[in-house]
């Protein structure tokens, strides 16, 4: 389902999402609102990426939702003027939520704005960020909670932490040549922007 979002005095213009022709929308996920889709992304079955509040919303190219992710934000307009506390600036932009290049939204990930995810990233199953920020090339094992902080480019985060004060997240261990996952989203990535293509190539709608 890929349609416009409805007016409001939280969002004051309809938007149609902008969807790359070589992205593959599965039939059973919703796309709404201000959205933008890269090159080769896979959006799976059930997952959400709704810009009809927070907005907008951004995934770049060869990343991928899986199933049952939420991509969603707090609002980010007040009649017609913005709200600043919930947006998140990227290269001189400004979104609700950001997905950089290459990042794999593992089953289940809610991404909830404000929040950005950094390239080459790995978000594991059934994680929740939040008004928070994963840098470049980072891992964050499935289970885990990430609540208004920041995440250096590099960094892990271990299975099911809860991570809530900075001073926490800065003490993170780095992901070295022998860390078990430093390789995962590569082939991740790879399988994600693979079925894209074929499923495109297949003309499955």
């Amino acid at each position: 389902m890929i349609h416009k979002n409805v007016i409001t005095d939280f969002c004051s213009k309809e938007s149609e999402p902008k969807i790359d022709p070589t992205a593959f929308i599965h039939p059973l996920a919703a796309v709404i609102g201000n959205v933008e889709i890269g090159k080769r992304v896979l959006v799976s079955p059930f997952a959400s990426v709704r810009g009809d509040e927070g907005q907008p919303l951004f995934v770049d190219d060869e990343s991928n939702v899986q199933d049952g992710v939420i991509i969603h934000a707090l609002e980010t307009e007040e009649h017609g003027k913005p709200v600043e506390k919930n947006l998140v600036e990227v290269d001189g932009k400004k979104y609700a939520v950001y997905v950089g290049k290459r990042v794999s939204l593992a089953h289940q990930v809610q991404i909830h704005g404000p929040a950005s995810v950094g390239d080459d990233s790995f978000i594991g199953m059934q994680t929740l960020v939040f008004k928070s920020k994963v840098g470049k090339n980072c891992v964050v094992e499935p289970k885990c909670i990430l609540l208004g902080v920041t995440v250096a480019d590099g960094y892990y985060v271990p299975a099911g932490t809860v991570l809530k004060n900075q001073k926490d997240a800065d003490a993170l261990p780095k992901i070295t040549d022998d860390y078990v996952f430093k390789s995962l989203n590569r082939g991740v990535v790879h399988v994600n922007t693979s079925l894209a293509d074929g499923y495109n190539k297949a003309g499955i709608s």
